[in-house]
């Protein structure tokens, strides 16, 4: 049996966690006490609910987090529904939360493969005082054993002494056996301690359990039929939990990992049959040992993952699924899928979307706020799906400031080419029937500058500046000739001189190429 207190809350959000379950299909709600006339006329809502728990939690306002939440299980389905209600009522008597008047909500959940119960109240009383909870776990722990019965102590002896019966060579592979049986082992000056629900249940002198060491289990036989045990249940299961379970099931052995839980760095076999530990290194190297797939089951399993992705989320980007299946060692790229060193493509309708998504993506980041801007930006953006862009209800600081800017430069009389002077600012003019924009690719922006009034007839390309001769200086003759086709340098600078802009501006070269730009896939 176990209880597992979960984190409380100000605004009772275990509430909204367990209605949820019900509306999946997966919970019911079994039992509600003292909630007033709720639930008498109709099915109450979790709003109704929540309001009710913190009403009846404001009697004590010093509580922060009034709410108590607890997942009570048995193994398996050894106890019915019912007889798992009957104890989670003495385990709340016990607990301190089974006076009268004390609202109550009972959850019974159908998503494990053991029965299981969430229980929700308040940690204040019925008369306003706080119900303790000092020491809660552990508390909890001694309230379990006391309902059934049970004699830790007496318990955790005899499993010590089950232990020491066992053939092992280290400090290490004496904790792997404890560990297997569901103890918490560690080791503090020269005693040994064996913690079980959350408190020390014996200690043992060190030199107790040294005197036990043994030579290293060694036998070459049994390290190759665990070798092949574990390579071939392995490949039938998904993960190390599940090789786990598989593996005591029908072997009797135990696999206790050392390290994180994701990225164990070794293991010991617990050989329950021979009463043998092994070092896990003798027998398969960890990294192997965690291999569960080979690589086209894997590219099978991480294409399955990208269409849930999908599914889940129509918008998700190259980039977001990158960092979802960066763990399994896989990148995509241009709709090839790269795994481990080798690569194979994604179905063609996945690396359609996530192309088309990619495409949104950078729509989007130029926070279109009309369906005018959307529209034309998916048009550049080759954007077939219009409405699945999002379009920003208000102007960002970027375009406002962009707007002052591109203002100053309309109202500057300085300036001969508007137009020059945006492509210089990195602005590129496009016309869309009678509405003139303004985009910058490279900032994100787009201004439409007809609906922000803008002079669009400093647009217009400007008429050819008229050339002033000096006074002192006449023309050669081959000056005069050249001048006279063309009239396109100022004889006097040449194309060093200060009136270079000019020469700039008749060429026209920004003119004529704004209205044709497009983007380079």
């Amino acid at each position: 049996m176990i209880a597992t207190i979960l984190p409380g809350s100000t605004n009772f959000h275990a509430v909204g966690y367990n209605e949820h379950k019900v509306s999946k299909g997966v919970a019911r709600l079994i039992e509600i006490q003292n909630f007033g006339s709720l639930g008498t006329f109709h099915k109450p809502t979790p709003s109704e609910l929540v309001g009710y728990l913190q009403k009846y939690s404001s009697q004590n306002s010093r509580i922060r987090k009034p709410q108590f939440h607890v997942a009570i299980s048995c193994k398996g389905h050894e106890m019915s529904e019912d007889e798992l209600l009957d104890f989670a009522h003495q385990y709340l008597k016990e607990m301190g939360y089974g006076e009268s008047g004390q609202p109550l909500l009972v959850y019974s959940h159908y998503d494990t493969e053991n029965t299981h119960l969430h229980i929700v109240t308040s940690r204040v009383a019925p008369d306003g005082r706080k119900i303790q909870h000092s020491h809660e776990r552990r508390h909890s722990q001694e309230v379990i054993d006391r309902i059934l019965g049970n004699d830790r102590k007496k318990k955790t002896e005899d499993d010590i002494d089950a232990a020491k019966q066992y053939t092992f060579s280290s400090f290490a592979q004496f904790k792997a056996i404890m560990v297997s049986m569901g103890y918490e082992v560690y080791q503090k000056d020269e005693n040994v301690f064996i913690k079980h629900g959350g408190k020390v249940q014996k200690e043992i002198p060190f030199s107790e359990i040294e005197s036990l060491f043994k030579s290293g289990y060694r036998e070459r036989t049994r390290c190759r039929q665990l070798r092949n045990i574990l390579k071939k249940y392995r490949d039938v299961n998904s993960n190390k939990e599940e090789l786990q379970k598989e593996l005591k099931t029908k072997f009797g052995i135990d696999i206790v990992f050392f390290g994180k839980k994701d990225t164990p760095y070794g293991y010991m076999l617990i050989d329950h049959t021979n009463k043998t530990v092994i070092h896990g290194a003798r027998v398969l190297a960890v990294e192997e040992l965690l291999d569960f797939s080979t690589p086209e089951e894997r590219f099978n399993r991480i294409e399955d993952y990208i269409d849930r992705l999908l599914t889940l989320n129509p918008k998700i980007t190259q980039g977001e699924i990158y960092s979802k299946i960066r763990k399994q060692r896989a990148y995509i790229k241009k709709g090839i899928i790269y795994f481990d060193g080798q690569s194979r493509p994604l179905k063609p309708f996945m690396a359609e979307a996530i192309d088309r998504n990619n495409r949104i993506a950078m729509v989007e980041m130029f926070s279109p706020a009309t369906e005018s801007e959307r529209d034309l930006l998916c048009k550049i953006f080759k954007v077939s799906r219009t409405d699945l862009v999002d379009i920003s209800p208000e102007r960002t600081h970027y375009h406002t400031n962009a707007v002052k800017h591109l203002r100053e430069i309309f109202n500057d009389e300085t300036v001969f080419s508007v137009r020059s002077r945006l492509h210089e600012e990195g602005f590129t003019i496009r016309q869309e029937e009678d509405v003139t924009y303004a985009i910058n690719f490279k900032q994100h922006i787009i201004i439409n500058l007809t609906e922000e009034n803008f002079n669009l007839e400093r647009l217009r390309k400007q008429p050819v500046k008229p050339i002033k001769h000096h006074k002192h200086q006449q023309p050669t003759k081959s000056t005069s000739r050249f001048l006279g086709k063309a009239k396109l340098r100022d004889v006097v600078g040449g194309s060093h001189s200060e009136k270079r802009e000019w020469e700039v501006g008749q060429k026209g070269n920004n003119d004529n190429v704004d209205d044709e730009f497009k983007i380079k896939r």
